[in-house]
This record gives C-alpha cells, sequence and structure tokens, in this order.
C-alpha cells in the first residue's frame, strides 16, 4: 500500500482523522481534507510524527472548483489518489415541521453533494491506475430517525450512491463499500447529547445500555473496518453496506 495515496474528508477530527490516521499507518499517503485546513494540523502531525506522510487540504466538498483545487493539489504535491473515504458531514437536527430548507439544503450538500464530487474528481485516476477504493459514510440513521429527517435521507442515499458506484466501476477494478456506524463518541454525537438536554455521560451510559455489546464506539471502531476495506486483501467485498454498531443496529 505504500504507493497508495488516499484522500479523506471531514478529517480534522473525530471518525475521519482516525481513519486518515489508521490509513497512514497502513502505509497509504494521506490528503487531509476538511472545510478549513488549519483545522487539518493535528491530524497531519498525529500522521508524520508517526513516520507517515500527509498533506493538509482545505476544501468545501459542495463546492465543485474547491473541491477540484484540493485534488489536482494533493496530486501534485503527495500524487494520484485511488483511494477516496468519503465522511465529511453535519448535522442539523430538527423534527420535520421546524426544519428550515436551509437545514435541509446543508446537509444534502455535504454528505450527497460532497460524496459525488469528491469521488467524481478521484476515479479519473482510479480508472487510469485500473485499481481504486471507495469507502462512503453512510448511518444507521439511515434507517431513520426522529429528528432527522434530513440527515436519514443524506446517509440512505449515501448508500444508494455506494452500490451504484460499485456496478459502474467495478469493472475498472474499483471497489465501493460504505460504514454504517452506530453510535461513536465523537463531537456530533455531544452535540447531539446537548440538542436534548443531555449530559454527554449519561447519554453514553443510555446508549452503551441499549446495544448488544453494551459500549459505545470509537472514531478506532470505524477506522479498522476502513483499514479493512480499503486492503488489497476486500478486493472482492464491493457494494456492501456494513454496520459497525455493537449489534444488528447500534
Amino acid at each position: 500500500m505504500a504507493e497508495r495515496i488516499a484522500v479523506v474528508s471531514g478529517a480534522a477530527r473525530g471518525i475521519g482523522a482516525a481513519i486518515a490516521t489508521r490509513l497512514a499507518a497502513d502505509g497509504l499517503r494521506v490528503g487531509v481534507l476538511d472545510l478549513d485546513e488549519k483545522a487539518c494540523a493535528d491530524t497531519v502531525s498525529a500522521i508524520t510524527e508517526a513516520g507517515g506522510q500527509a498533506l493538509a487540504l482545505g476544501a468545501d466538498v459542495s463546492d465543485e472548483a474547491s473541491v477540484a483545487a484540493a485534488v489536482e493539489r494533493l496530486e501534485q504535491e503527495l500524487g494520484a489518489p485511488t483511494v477516496v473515504v468519503n465522511n465529511a458531514g453535519i448535522l442539523r437536527d430538527n423534527l420535520l415541521f421546524k426544519m428550515s430548507v436551509d437545514d435541509w439544503d446543508a446537509v444534502m450538500n455535504v454528505h450527497l453533494r460532497g460524496a459525488f464530487l469528491l469521488t467524481r474528481a478521484v476515479q479519473k485516476y482510479m480508472v487510469e491506475q485500473k485499481w481504486g477504493r471507495i469507502v462512503n459514510m453512510s448511518s444507521t440513521s439511515a434507517q431513520g430517525n426522529r429528528g432527522q429527517v434530513n440527515y436519514s435521507a443524506a446517509k440512505a442515499g449515501m448508500q444508494g450512491f455506494t452500490k451504484t458506484l460499485a456496478f459502474e466501476l467495478g469493472k475498472f477494478g474499483v471497489t465501493a463499500n460504505a460504514i454504517a456506524p452506530g453510535f461513536i463518541v465523537t463531537d456530533m454525537t455531544a452535540a447531539t447529547a446537548a440538542r436534548v438536554g443531555v449530559g454527554f455521560e449519561e447519554f453514553k451510559k443510555a446508549a452503551a445500555a441499549e446495544i448488544p455489546v453494551q459500549r459505545v464506539g470509537q472514531p478506532e471502531d470505524i477506522a479498522h473496518t476502513a483499514s479493512f476495506l480499503v486492503s488489497e486483501g476486500a478486493g472482492f467485498v464491493s457494494g456492501q453496506v456494513i454496520y459497525v454498531a455493537g449489534g444488528p443496529r447500534g
């Protein structure tokens, strides 16, 4: 994998940072992409201090020109990317009757439009090299979740997006899979706890009680799964949605 270059969106913190760090440990060179390039500094430092190679990239994944510029810079400075992890995401939770059009559009633009733009920008390198790995971040919320009509729709959309990519790009040696995390300890889950007016420790304890393995997930749990899906050994796994949720559904 030392010759492979990956780009991970939303990699400044949380799940994205864990995936970027793990892929670097696996030997890949990693483009650490987030809205604010400076926010990527900690992830890049963690990778380089461990002996890996990484490049901080600032881009708005919902903006075509911004994504194109980031991918072009990655190709010039680290090499042509053949691994893309679409992890960038935001929350704009509310019940349907309270949800604004802006809240709907913002979530769709980051999750779905962002995944489309970044994958489209990278796929040409995959096709040229006859090898590629696409990992899209879905969620258990794809099955529905109160107060998340926008987020749930976007995450369900990521699953259809993934399966279609598997059909279209398989003949070029490219696999596409989705990871659907359950409860993972991140800033986003902390924000959800705050939204519903519950302390985060109490929120985590209540969630763990409902999960078969009796614990909440950590970003590293998702990074392990992404590592497998990106690996050479996962070349016959494509079009799948893997629920990493401590049970059939977290």
